[in-house]
């Protein structure tokens, strides 16, 4: 078992300590918050964009290739009728001269990204309330 530990600062921030690390959130100031830092969900986006990135470059690395005019981003599109996320797209610009040889297996070790597979398989959820 993991424990985040979450303390609220003020207004709608909400910080998260994870290992030692405090990450603050905000809402914007249209939801009421102070617009300070990113909002929890933006954080959840990031996330999966940052760990895809990690799936790529560590491809890179373990085949000693070369990143220069590497190039990765995430597209997000919201489905507007379901009022939640609706396609996530990762796109990589690869450097010129990336073996062709290496596309697909590059795109299966982004794939593997363990927060892409959470959401592919989400984990069971339960609230409770401790007096």
């Amino acid at each position: 078992m993991a424990r985040i530990e979450l303390k609220f600062p003020g207004n709608k921030k909400v910080n998260a300590i994870i290992n030692n690390f405090e990450i603050k959130t905000d809402q914007p100031l249209a939801a009421g918050g102070d617009g300070t830092a990113l909002t929890p969900y933006d954080l959840f986006l990031a996330s999966l964009a940052a760990c895809a990135g990690i799936f790529a470059i560590s491809f890179f690395q373990t085949r000693n290739l070369i990143t220069d005019g590497f190039e990765m981003y995430m597209d997000v599109y919201w489905d507007k009728e379901k009022h939640k996320l609706g396609k996530v797209s990762i796109n990589m610009k690869l450097p010129k001269d990336f073996p062709e040889k290496y596309i697909p297996a590059l795109k299966n070790a982004v794939e593997l990204c363990s927060v892409k597979r959470t959401i592919m398989d989400p984990p069971e959820f339960e609230t409770n309330v401790i007096k």
